[in-house]
């Protein structure tokens, strides 16, 4: 059975977005959504030794545009986060590895528009992680009206079995609409994971991944999903 998640696109995610991705045969970018201001599209954390830290891409305040419209007016941001990276990961046991995969997107790379950058990141965490879930855009389908009822209908547009909706969702969606298209609904558990060895304790797990990967480099399958499979033997790519 194909099994499908649909969410928005954010930038440089954290641990649980990948799982999520792992998880699934097709995940949708979900950025014909509204842009939201002051949300995950454009910003996410990092761990300093002061505590943590947003690194935020500034893209102006307009918030009547979709998240696929918002357009990044300079480069700017670039240097001045990747400086930032630098300064607070630079001694992590991974930084070098990491650095070679992601400094060119900060440094080499000009960015334009928000949904593709973030589309960028996201695939190269996954080409770092092993995932090979296929990452499509949800303007590659047709959109209908209605919250769940669009849910549904990109599920059958993709042929899918199965949806794995993040647990926010509960709030809103109609979990009827999916047992009548015949969709098995699931929902994602983000609890569990293990900690790691953060340099600037006390640990916190809903920062980038990108902390993850510069601490534990090739090992940062296991601690996303596979230490549900087995506590002891830890996936390596």
């Amino acid at each position: 059975m194909k099994k499908i998640a649909i969410l928005q696109s954010n930038y440089i995610p954290w641990k649980g977005y990948f799982d999520l991705i792992n998880k699934v045969d097709e995940f949708i970018l979900y950025d014909d959504m509204q842009y939201t201001k002051n949300d995950w599209r454009n910003r996410n954390t990092i761990k300093t030794r002061a505590g943590v830290e947003w690194l935020t891409i500034p893209v102006g305040q307009n918030i009547n545009r979709r998240i696929r419209e918002v357009a990044i007016p300079n480069a700017k941001w670039q240097i001045k986060h990747w400086k930032t990276l630098y300064q607070n990961y630079s001694r992590t046991p991974y930084f070098e590895e990491i650095a070679a995969l992601f400094e060119p997107l900060y440094t080499r790379t000009i960015h334009e528009n928000l949904s593709e950058l973030n589309r960028t990141f996201i695939e190269a965490v996954c080409s770092y992680l092993g995932i090979t879930t296929k990452i499509s855009n949800s303007w590659d389908y047709r959109l209908g009206a209605g919250k769940t009822e669009r849910l549904v209908d990109l599920c059958m547009q993709a042929g899918a079995g199965g949806y794995i909706s993040g647990p926010a969702a509960k709030n809103y969606i109609q979990a009827d609409l999916f047992d009548k298209a015949g969709i098995e609904l699931s929902w994602m558990d983000y609890s569990g994971y293990p900690e790691y060895e953060q340099q600037y304790p006390p640990f916190v797990h809903g920062v980038t991944v990108l902390d993850l990967l510069f601490h534990v480099g090739p090992e940062a399958p296991w601690y996303i999903w596979g230490w549900r499979n087995s506590e002891g033997d830890r996936e390596k790519r």
